[in-house]
């Protein structure tokens, strides 16, 4: 009897996974680090480019926006040409966009156009890091290489604020995007290489559960939304309610740094269970939320608490969601988590632009709480998401293999009845409990 195990396509473990997680870790640093470096130099580049930090919060939307529409095609792009030449793209392209800023940008405008190229950077090399943990990090291994790929987010916010007194305050601001593409130059060596998995475009499309992942895409766009709003006003805020601005920072430092433990624990943990995942995302955006709620108080034990509830959980989700979905779609992951990646950087564009905006004209207690109130709504998407996924799932199982191929039979040959498959099998990723509810990803 069939079932849908035997067109699941297995993770093709390699030969140094370790290295392979490596790489692809740094070539998401590389894709991130130009937003980072902008946000992190923003005082010696507002002072020569002349913009306020109005202006850095349109820079900064326009890179997530640009990196939002660019993340579907990006995946199709990676399922066409295999992630190596993808990713070698992405770190080009980057080192190109870098030694451009070094070089000619002496305006505002064209910072922002600069930007907006190298924005396409990113989900390329996101893409591609996502395909390569997917077929070539073993199944075991997945959840904690996800986390630790994800944790090179909040690690670039470390390394463009160690660009401030090592490069900028000494030498001058372009020579850390300078830096920057040689980091990006330096990195393509290490781009794994190997035979592409490619699977056929018709059955990719059939094993997409889109309408699930564009409700997991919005719940990304809320999360992210606010997630980011806790980065981006989090030292504002707080000097705003009385604490020095040296403390403010310690607090931003502390939730980065909560927040790149949390990513890796959070993908180790998932290795060790056999399902649940999204209910897991959903509940830490609950925990989040709450984070986010207690950010409103002005007591500093309540800010403290805050930050380490809003970074370790509100925040540090991506990852998880990244490996839930590719477990569910091991025939497609990278079409598949492109369209949950463009909420994510939906969200990074419109949370702090929307955000902001309330923060003026309500204050920002008022905006951590609607913060607050969209992640609450992002955890309810979460788990609307699984169960379209759960019921997508029943669905596959249920309907019948296509017929093999084969040869037109002769007059001779009696005819072949197409095998059916049994129903209420789960892919091979999956455990086989009989119930989809605690297995799904």
């Amino acid at each position: 009897m069939a079932d849908l195990t035997e067109n699941t396509p297995q993770a093709v473990p390699s030969a140094r996974p370790t290295r392979t997680v490596l790489a692809a870790t740094v070539i998401t640093v590389a894709g991130v680090l130009p937003v980072f470096l902008i946000g992190g130099l923003a005082v010696q580049l507002g002072a020569e480019l002349d913009f306020s930090p109005a202006g850095l919060g349109l820079a900064v939307a326009v890179y997530f926006g640009v990196s939002a529409l660019a993340s579907v095609p990006s995946g199709a792009l990676v399922e066409r040409y295999g992630p190596t030449v993808v990713a070698r793209a992405s770190l080009l392209l980057v080192a190109a966009a870098m030694l451009a800023v070094a070089a000619v940008a002496r305006s505002y405008p064209v910072l922002v156009a600069l930007l907006a190229v190298v924005a396409l950077a990113n989900p390329l090399g996101q893409m591609a890091s996502n395909a390569t943990l997917a077929h070539r990090v073993p199944p075991g291994r997945q959840g904690l290489s996800f986390g630790v790929k994800q944790a090179a987010i909040p690690a670039g916010t470390l390394l463009a604020g160690a660009a401030v007194p090592a490069v900028a305050l000494t030498v001058g601001w372009r020579w850390a995007f300078v830096a920057a593409a040689v980091l990006a130059l330096a990195i393509l060596p290490v781009v794994p290489t190997g035979p592409r998995e490619r699977a056929d475009p018709a059955r990719r499309r059939g094993e997409r559960a889109t309408g699930a992942l564009v409700a997991l895409g919005v719940a990304g766009t809320l999360a992210a939304g606010s997630a980011n709003a806790s980065g981006t006003f989090l030292v504002d805020s707080a000097a705003a309610r009385g604490l020095s601005p040296g403390l403010a920072g310690l607090l931003l430092t502390l939730g980065g740094a909560v927040c790149l433990l949390s990513r890796i624990l959070m993908g180790w943990l998932a290795d060790r269970r056999s399902g649940g995942h999204l209910n897991t995302v959903a509940a830490m955006l609950v925990v989040g939320a709450g984070g986010l709620g207690l950010l409103h108080l002005s007591p500093p034990l309540a800010l403290v608490v805050g930050v380490v509830l809003a970074f370790a959980f509100g925040w540090a989700w991506p990852g998880l969601l990244n490996f839930a979905v590719v477990r569910l779609h091991p025939q497609a992951p990278t079409a598949a988590t492109s369209i949950t990646q463009t909420g994510v950087y939906a969200g990074g564009c419109l949370g702090p632009l929307g955000l902001g905006t309330l923060a003026d004209r309500l204050g920002y207690p008022t905006m951590w709480l609607v913060a607050a109130a969209a992640m609450l709504l992002a955890a309810g998407l979460m788990l609307v998401g699984r169960r379209m996924l759960l019921a997508a799932l029943r669905r596959r199982a249920a309907s019948p293999a296509p017929p093999p191929a084969s040869p037109t039979p002769g007059p001779a040959s009696p005819a072949r009845v197409p095998r059916q498959r049994r129903p209420g099998r789960i892919p091979a990723e999956q455990p086989e409990t009989g119930d989809p509810d605690s297995a799904v990803a």
